[in-house]
């Protein structure tokens, strides 16, 4: 493998030693850099940084290729903790039909949304369905992702949901990206499954669990637990059912009301509950008292014109908070985590560095890669962003709609 010595890098950002939890609270806003330094890398792991003036050599300089940074930043690559990246086809027309006045939810009532996708999904061949998920990968990777989570969900059947978890396995084992998979058959009631929804989960917890099992096909477990969608008690037994089989909880929740779903998941352990644009002091109180990661979706809000998540809010309550995309067809139709960084500036009211943080370490947290991946630590895998020339670290959220990033490294 080839070394890699990063040399006049204007500043090296999102430094962090020995530090093993989530940031919260003021901790946030400290985002640690050295300007004039540089970066070593050796085997695919960061293995010094410093100062230009105090630089020290690698232990093999052979084979070795060396980057001029002088005018950029490097930083951790993004990572992106919620995605739907696996799916058949765009939904532009229910853009269109939100445009004319109909709200998601309707939208989902009349058989769009979720179940669009679920029916375009069911008759593609999982070599369709890979081939159109690894050229969105590249696609987030320009944008700086160095690391996603991808769930199923659009399949609603045995052989779908299957099928989709098969594509992302087949996805980790050949993209240059870090992945999580995440099982979500209980994304949404299949219309055959209306007037008898306990008849799916019994489907998702006695058939679609196992096999995911003996596949050993996801890492961890998700629900949608919303109004229209799965009950907090649904969304328990579901949870405690993923759970014996072995994977994680994380969740969709409080995206357009608050059913109690944040308790529920709190208390199965979630490594996160995700959405939260809807939030109570109960929801409060539960994260303040948990391991669980709070993470908001920006470009869910700014694309369905709902409210954003509260986050300063759950700052000041010491809630650690991660941000990712949501990239799916319907809701969220985009995976630039630049972009997410500039909405949770300007719409959020984060700073530029509080929302590194959320992107890069915390995003880590959320998907259990934060001793790999996040932040520039010595023995930590070289996921990293090499901007192009910036006057300030603050540029990349305020020129939203630029790509700063030159050139994204990634080491699996």
């Amino acid at each position: 493998m080839k070394n890699i010595l990063i040399k006049n890098i204007k500043g090296l950002v999102g430094i962090l030693e020995n530090n093993s939890t989530p940031l919260k609270g003021d901790k946030l806003a400290n985002l640690k850099q050295i300007e004039n330094a540089y970066l070593a890398i050796e085997d695919g792991k960061i293995s010094y940084y410093g100062s230009m003036d105090d630089m020290q050599g690698i232990s093999d300089w052979r084979n070795l290729e060396i980057i001029d940074a002088e005018g950029k930043f490097v930083l951790p690559a993004f990572c992106d903790s919620h995605t739907h990246i696996v799916f058949a086809a765009s939904r532009e027309g229910e853009f269109v039909d939100r445009i004319n006045g109909l709200t998601y939810e309707e939208i989902g009532q009349k058989g769009g949304g979720i179940l669009n996708s679920a029916q375009k999904l069911a008759s593609m061949s999982e070599n369709e369905l890979f081939e159109g998920a690894m050229q969105r990968l590249e696609l987030v990777k320009k944008w700086g992702t160095g690391a996603v989570e991808i769930k199923s969900g659009y399949g609603l059947s045995v052989d779908s949901e299957l099928k989709m978890l098969r594509v992302i396995k087949r996805l980790k084992n050949e993209s240059d990206l870090t992945i999580k998979a995440t099982f979500l058959g209980a994304h949404s009631f299949p219309a055959e499954f209306k007037n008898n929804k306990d008849a799916y989960v019994d489907l998702v917890v006695n058939d679609m669990l196992p096999k995911v099992k003996a596949e050993n096909l996801a890492d961890y477990i998700d629900v949608f637990c919303e109004r229209n969608y799965f009950t907090a008690e649904q969304l328990d037994r579901i949870l405690k059912a993923g759970v014996t089989a072995g994977l994680k909880p994380k969740i969709h929740v409080n995206q357009f009301s608050i059913l109690g779903g944040v308790e529920v998941g709190v208390k199965h352990h979630a490594i996160s509950v995700d959405h939260l644009e809807e939030l109570d002091e109960n929801d409060i109180k539960a994260l303040q008292n948990s391991n669980t990661i709070a993470t908001a979706l920006p470009s869910c809000s700014f694309f369905l014109n709902i409210p954003y998540s509260p986050v300063k809010k759950m700052i000041k309550n010491n809630i650690a908070v991660a941000l990712a995309t949501d990239f799916n067809p319907g809701s969220t139709p985009s995976g630039n985590m630049q972009f997410v960084n500039s909405l949770a500036c300007v719409k959020m009211r984060l700073t530029p560095e509080e929302a590194l943080n959320a992107t890069t370490i915390n995003g880590a947290h959320a998907m259990e890669v934060q001793n790999e991946l996040g932040s520039i630590t010595v023995g930590k895998k070289a996921n990293i962003i090499i901007t192009k020339k910036m006057p300030s670290l603050a540029y990349m959220a305020y020129s939203f709609g630029e790509n700063c990033v030159e050139r994204v490294l990634t080491s699996k």
